[in-house]
This record gives C-alpha cells, structure tokens and sequence, in this order.
C-alpha cells in the first residue's frame, strides 16, 4: 500500500471578514499529483499556506506523513511565485541561492560543506540548470530563475512539494520546460500540490483535483472521473456542482 502524504479533514478557515475555506477534505498518497483549481480569491493560495503552517486554521486537522507539520518540515518543499520567492537583485550565485534552503537559519553566506554544495548542485542537475550555477541569480531570464527556485525547494529530497502558480509571468516555452521538470519529478515518486492560473496545463499534468468555485471549496476527485462534457466545462471555467 502507497504511503500516506497528507490527510486534510474538515479543514475551516476564515479571515476577519471572509469566510475562504469550509470543510474541505482530501487525502493525497506518495506520487500523487493534485492540481488546485479554481477562480482568483476562491483560497487556494490559503489552502497552500495552511498546509505550510504559515496561517492558524479555524477548525479541523492537517496530518503529513502521519504526524504534525513540526516533525517533518525537511520533508517538504515549497515553491511561491517567482516574484515573492526571492529578492533577484541580490547578488547571490545560483548555488548560493540553491543550497540556502538546506539550513535556512545559516543563511546564504555562511560556511558550508562540501557535501552541501554536492547536494545543491545535484538539484540543480534535476532542473538542468547545473551549467549555471556560478552566475548570479538577477542575470538569469524568469523562466531560468524559476528553474532555480525549483532546485532549492529539491535540495532537502523532499518527498511532498507545494507549488503556487509557479509558471506565473514566465514565457509559453519555459512553462513547457518547467512543467515537464515537475511531472518528470512526479514520476520518480515526488508527490505534488500545485496551483496555477492556467488550468488546461494543470489539468493535463494532476491526476487528482480540488476544485474552488468563487464561493470557495467544492470537491476533491480523480481526474479519471471526470465526464468528457465535465472536464470542457472546467476548462471554459464555469461552476460545476458534484451532481450536476
């Protein structure tokens, strides 16, 4: 039996004056793919930063690996949009900015081992990016840099990977080059939670979905069991209930 990446049950959130999430349910195993569909401020971004801890949720529970967020933070990565994920103007080396996220608390300049720099330049390796890694971050295109922050977020080896919008603002050819670097790592068992704005892409690569609606969450389902007529009107954008 597959290994059981995360549960979520009932989970509510709310911000002061916006009720985002209510009840939402989903329990995702090592390999699988959910793509998180949905309009803008429907609280898929918020689902993403709940999983993280990043925000306190109102009512129910989140279990990774079976256990509590705390106990297994090196097993997960996360990769924000491009534009929040880094300060580019910083004169970092991609290296530098790769193997950052293997202690966050050393910082970029710190001492690092040998062995560090070989596992960061082993993530690089897996976005084809190795050839790179003494340039400065702010000279590389968005679709490049991207590419990078995809390689911190593998230097730990994590097993479960969150992505939020990560091929936002970038180039047709590197969102065609980014997203077959994730499925790629989908495929060698790296379980993944993205969100994205482009949803014909999203729904090619995950094989389970959450979908929003613009009043929030609706329901969690295997993509395989999505009718023909189901799937056109996902992709034309239109609310589609569980029954109808």
């Amino acid at each position: 039996m597959k290994e059981e990446i995360i549960r979520v049950e009932g989970l509510t959130f709310e911000y002061p004056d916006t009720a985002v999430l209510k009840n939402v349910n989903f329990t995702l195993y090592k390999g699988d793919f959910l793509g998180i569909i949905g309009a803008n401020g429907a609280g898929k971004s918020t689902l993403i930063k709940l999983i993280l801890g990043l925000l306190p949720y109102d009512t129910g529970k989140i279990t990774l690996f079976g256990t509590e967020l705390a106990n297994v933070r090196s097993r997960i990565g996360y990769v924000s949009q491009k534009a929040n994920s880094f300060n580019t103007d910083f004169p970092a080396t991609v290296l530098e900015v790769t193997r950052a996220n293997l202690f966050p608390t050393k910082g970029l300049f710190r001492r690092y081992t040998k062995q560090d720099n070989k596992k960061a330049e082993e993530a690089l390796a897996l976005v084809g990016m190795s050839e790179y890694k003494n340039k400065l971050i702010g000279s590389l295109s968005g679709g490049q840099q991207q590419r990078v922050f995809i390689a911190r977020a593998l230097v730990s080896k994590p097993d479960l990977l969150l992505m939020d919008e990560p091929t936002v603002g970038i180039d047709a050819y590197s969102v065609n080059e980014i997203m077959s670097i994730i499925k790629r790592l989908n495929r060698d068992g790296i379980t993944i939670i993205m969100t994205n704005h482009d949803t014909p892409t999203l729904l090619e690569a995950a094989d389970k979905l959450l979908i929003f609606c613009e009043h929030g969450y609706e329901e969690f389902v295997s993509k395989s069991e999505l009718s023909a007529a189901r799937t056109a009107d996902i992709l034309a954008g239109k609310r589609v209930h569980k029954h109808g």
